[in-house]
């Protein structure tokens, strides 16, 4: 089975919301999408396109490629189907399986049941012909199968990203309460922001938004700070395919670049935190990073973007002091930063009110299952006329 070099229908997921931003990645990279849909997107690609794919993208979460699909009224029909594919020429008998699925079928009340039929049929396919039962285990490490039922409807897949894409592997020090990278990659997309002018993110936490505004101003790619991926254990990977591409990603670093990012929070142990993130992310030099409260965030004259990421107040008892922060948020934004475009992330519309603002544009986004909203703010000098 050939998989590394046949094109196939390729499933890219990613976080609800998030498709927009990495429909954009996708067709940045000369691919066609057939497909878009709130949690990923579809196109037709082979293995070798998936690990150029893993590399680059910033918004995606897991990217899957489709051995086989099928109509399965019930588990043993999806056993009997698995068993039918020849995974004697994809895992190595002394390898190590993992099985994910995302399930609804009458007959199965938990997905792990689902699970454990594919991994007997693939193990049991494998020692038929082998004599050797690889390995199984929840650890995404190694090979990762994925099982799409839904009804009688299903769809077996090789999960060529193994471990999740959604996190860039840059932050070893997460912090209280961190975005997570790929979210954060998707609100940089969505600001109204050239990569060019300053980006100032005061409460900046652990880092997260300014480390992604400086990767994505110079054209650093997530694969730069990976080297394990699910694609590596299938037979066939040929890791000079991996590397070449991931020597694409080393020469096109945009190294000469030269851009103001200003992060700032008043918390010491936050900066130093944002400080380990950034080093490891390689754009510590980029990055000034700045202790105090957010009014003394230093305001570079030549406007760009200024953007917080405040608490949501989602725990009892910190409203009253949260709405003085909006408050004050709003009023640094309207005298500090003229000229500026302004942003607000915030996952609590009552605490939004207290900005005293009008958005000019508000923008969906999910940070988990919180529904949350990117608040743009026009910071005209004068009046807008």
């Amino acid at each position: 089975m050939q998989v590394f070099n046949s094109t196939s229908k390729v499933i890219i997921t990613c976080n609800k919301r998030l498709a927009p931003y990495l429909s954009q990645e996708v067709e940045e990279l000369g691919f066609k999408i057939i497909r878009a849909f709130s949690t990923g997107i579809e196109l037709n690609a082979s293995v070798n396109d998936c690990i150029r794919l893993n590399l680059n993208l910033r918004c995606a979460s897991q990217i899957l490629y489709s051995i086989k699909s099928f109509q399965a009224q019930n588990a043993d029909e999806v056993y009997r189907e698995v068993a039918s594919i020849a995974w004697e020429d994809l895992i190595d008998f002394n390898g190590y399986v993992s099985i994910n699925s995302n399930v609804n079928n009458d007959t199965i009340t938990t997905p792990l049941f689902a699970n454990l039929k594919v991994k007997d049929a693939i193990a049991d396919r494998i020692k038929a012909r082998k004599g050797l039962r690889p390995d199984s285990g929840p650890e995404l490490h190694r090979t990762v199968i994925h099982l799409y039922w839904q009804e009688n409807l299903a769809e077996i897949f090789i999960d060529t990203s193994g471990e999740t894409l959604a996190k860039h592997s840059y932050r070893k020090h997460p912090g209280k309460a961190p975005m997570l990278e790929a979210l954060a990659s998707g609100v940089v997309y969505a600001l109204k922001w050239d990569k060019n002018s300053p980006f100032i993110n005061p409460m900046c936490g652990s880092g997260t938004l300014a480390i992604e505004a400086a990767l994505i101003a110079t054209n650093r790619k997530p694969g730069l700070f990976r080297m394990n991926y699910g694609f590596m254990h299938i037979l066939g990977y040929d890791e000079e395919v991996f590397f070449e591409a991931r020597r694409a990603l080393k020469s096109d670093i945009d190294k000469a670049k030269s851009i103001k990012i200003i992060a700032s929070d008043i918390s010491k142990e936050a900066i130093e935190i944002a400080r380990k993130n950034a080093k490891t992310a390689g754009v510590d030099q980029l990055i000034d990073f700045q202790i105090g409260d957010f009014r003394t965030t230093t305001i570079d004259p030549s406007p760009g973007v200024v953007i917080f990421n405040p608490e949501y107040g989602d725990r009892l008892g910190v409203h009253s002091k949260l709405e003085l922060t909006y408050r004050a948020m709003g009023d640094f934004l309207k005298q500090s930063c003229k000229g500026y475009m302004g942003y607000i992330f915030t996952g609590n519309p009552i605490l939004a009110k207290k900005i005293g603002l009008r958005a000019s544009r508000k923008t969906e986004f999910y940070n988990g299952k919180l529904d949350c909203r990117l608040l743009e703010y026009e910071l005209y000098e004068g009046s807008k006329r």
